[in-house]
């Protein structure tokens, strides 16, 4: 049974790490749908909390697969999970720097480059959408994020106001 959860994790988050464009936030509703709605690992309240909390340590956003797979599989599913996760993006990532450098100033390689940009942008705010689901268990929560995302869309204020303020709601 171990064994067959270390393989899950390998080749789940493996196929996400490949698309990964703009980081490990901007795949999160594909981890959402296969550790919550795919394996039932857990809750969307608890793949939201976990989130929170890799948010409040330090470090790269992409460690939280690492308590994804702690809570699968113990010490080994959190291995597993962080090296399935970024081990071939990194191996992705090295072979197309040296590729890029043999390529660079070709006019296909920057519309290529900028056409990434948009779709990290709507992952990520996919990303943020599937966590504002989880979270969001009556009429606070909603309010509370609406109004979060308007202060932080429409002000100039810091956004640690808003952490402020959600530690006392």
């Amino acid at each position: 049974m171990a064994a067959n959860v270390l393989w899950q994790l390998v080749l789940g988050f493996g196929a996400i790490s490949l698309v990964s464009v703009g980081g490990g936030i901007a795949v999160l509703p594909e981890m959402h749908r296969l550790v919550v709605e795919v394996h039932g690992w857990m809750t969307a309240a608890d793949f939201a909390r976990r989130f929170a909390l890799a948010q409040a340590a330090p470090g790269p956003n992409v460690l939280l697969v690492g308590l994804f797979g702690w809570h699968v599989g113990g010490i080994a599913g959190m291995l597993t999970a962080v090296l399935a996760m970024t081990l071939p993006t990194s191996l992705m990532a090295f072979g197309f720097s040296r590729l890029r450098a043999r390529l660079a100033g070709k006019t296909w390689l920057r519309t290529a480059e900028r056409g990434l940009v948009p779709i990290a942008v709507g992952l990520i705010a996919a990303s943020g959408l599937i966590l504002a689901r989880g979270a969001a268990s009556g009429w606070i929560p909603v309010a509370v994020t609406a109004g979060s995302t308007l202060f932080v869309w429409r002000t100039d204020y810091s956004p640690l106001w808003i952490l402020a303020g959600g530690a006392i709601v």
